[in-house]
């Protein structure tokens, strides 16, 4: 099994593609909303065979009646999305190690957006890199670059 690779941001589970996931989608749901802290979450759909766990284990809970979340269990970085009825499983986004390797091509409940995010993606922006100067902590410490 060759393809894309991603993980957590402690290092303790890591994982390996098979396939290049197509039809990435961002979700707005509240429950997405919740579980990963932010006013949405993308996810990339493959099928289960596909997905390999390569070091670690995935921690999951069942998140409602149709599916359940995979997640490390040493620092809680949503990694998986599942409805139980299916043979695909969906990975998240920002976990993978090149992040650019495929795009979200739609998006789901947009309708549960808060108000405030169209216009927030178009407030002024600080480079990490300019953050970072005062703060004497380097990029690896600070990105979660795998290890």
């Amino acid at each position: 099994m060759g393809g894309l690779m991603g993980g957590c941001q402690c290092g303790a589970v890591r994982y390996r593609l098979a396939v290049t996931p197509k039809g990435a989608t961002l979700c707005h749901c509240r429950m997405c909303q919740k579980v990963g802290g932010g006013p949405f979450m993308a996810f990339a759909p493959l099928p289960f065979e596909a997905f390999e766990i390569t070091k670690g284990a995935l921690k999951t809970f069942r998140s409602s009646e149709i599916a359940e979340r995979g997640f490390c269990d040493a620092c809680g970085t949503p990694l998986t999305y599942r409805a139980l009825d299916s043979a695909r499983i969906s990975i998240t986004l920002g976990t993978l190690d090149d992040i650019d390797a495929t795009a979200p091509t739609d998006q789901l409940a947009r309708e549960a957006a808060p108000a405030w995010l169209e216009d927030s993606l178009h407030t002024p922006n600080t480079t990490l890199a300019d953050w970072l100067k005062g703060r004497r902590v380097g990029d690896r410490q600070i990105t979660g670059e795998a290890p």
